[in-house]
């Protein structure tokens, strides 16, 4: 099959692209400077060129809280965009089959726990990422409309948080789990005995492995039509993949202190924004169907570190003698 990976040098869209290759699949990409998803003309011209079998549309601007809350214009318009574009391009050319990942945080802040699919649209947004979640929202529905529409095949699936190699390590619009493994290393390599996060530390996240969601989302995307809208309602057509447990971030900021190294005092900024309290997926249909997750938390954090240390850290050394 050849498939169109949208996003393939993110860490998801990485991952999925890895799997595909493994299994044979004629993968498809194109870098941001070779092809501008937010650029209409540029992707029709792509689908009329490339004549895909399917699409992975993985693409899409994504941060942490400081990143959502700086830049909302930014992450609304251009992840619009991207659905927008590849969505409609891949109908017009003829493409049936599409899978679409979204978010967790397209559920409710007062939603109740763990988040169920039929949650959707059902309360307020967390505000702090509203805008990217509006968005990714938005991605689900296109792809049910144009099937309710059209007759296609486009499926989406809702990932927790994730995090593994290729992750983002920016240490000011990254992710709780890459962030804290950069700081927590930075700590160590400069004999700091103190760091501080945002926040009180009590918020619950789940956690999934980049390796686990990319078989996840090929196991969606392979499922035989019949057996996919069997455990999606015709008007909820998305299927949540988490791990099914959750630490608190305290908890994940002594794992990831442990596993870098860090045994000096960890201080939380309480005056700094939590963000949503608790967010663990129901993934209870896709374990039903016969698929789980394989990598445990704190493997997951040793992998993630070692491929930190070898393509970030190592990147950033400055040479003996400058």
């Amino acid at each position: 099959m050849r498939v169109f990976v949208a996003g393939h040098r993110g860490m998801v869209g990485g991952a999925i692209s890895r799997k595909l290759m493994e299994c044979g699949n004629d993968v498809v990409t194109r870098t941001r400077s070779e092809l501008d998803l937010t650029d209409q003309g540029a992707v029709r011209r792509f689908f009329a060129d490339e004549k895909v079998d399917a699409v992975v549309l993985a693409a899409a601007k994504v941060g942490g809280i400081h990143a959502n809350n700086t830049y909302p214009a930014e992450f609304i318009y251009e992840n619009l965009m991207i659905e927008c574009n590849i969505v409609h391009q891949a109908y017009t050319a003829g493409v049936q089959k599409l899978l679409f990942l979204g978010s967790s945080c397209i559920y409710p802040r007062a939603v109740a726990q763990p988040m169920r699919e039929d949650a959707l649209l059902t309360g307020t947004l967390e505000p702090t990422n509203e805008p990217y979640a509006v968005a990714k929202i938005a991605g689900i529905k296109l792809c049910e409309s144009y099937n309710r529409q059209y007759g296609t095949d486009y499926r989406s699936v809702m990932p927790t948080n994730l995090y593994g190699p290729g992750d983002n390590f920016h240490p000011e619009n990254s992710h709780v789990m890459p962030a804290l493994i950069r700081r927590f290393h930075e700590a160590v390599q400069d004999g700091l005995g103190q760091v501080a996060i945002w926040g009180s530390g009590m918020p619950r996240r789940e956690f999934l492995h980049v390796d686990d969601m990319a078989e996840a989302s090929l196991f969606v995307l392979d499922l035989p039509l019949d057996q996919y809208q069997l455990n999606t309602e015709p008007m909820l057509s998305h299927i949540n993949v988490g791990y099914g447990d959750d630490v608190t971030i305290r908890e994940l900021a002594l794992l990831v202190a442990d596993v870098t190294g860090f045994t000096g005092e960890i201080v939380f900024d309480s005056s700094k924004p939590d963000g949503t309290m608790r967010k663990l997926m129901d993934s209870r249909r896709l374990t039903a169907m016969g698929w789980k997750p394989t990598v445990d938390l704190t493997r997951g954090v040793q992998e993630t570190y070692e491929w930190f240390r070898a393509n970030v850290a190592a990147s950033q050394a400055v040479p003996v003698g400058h």
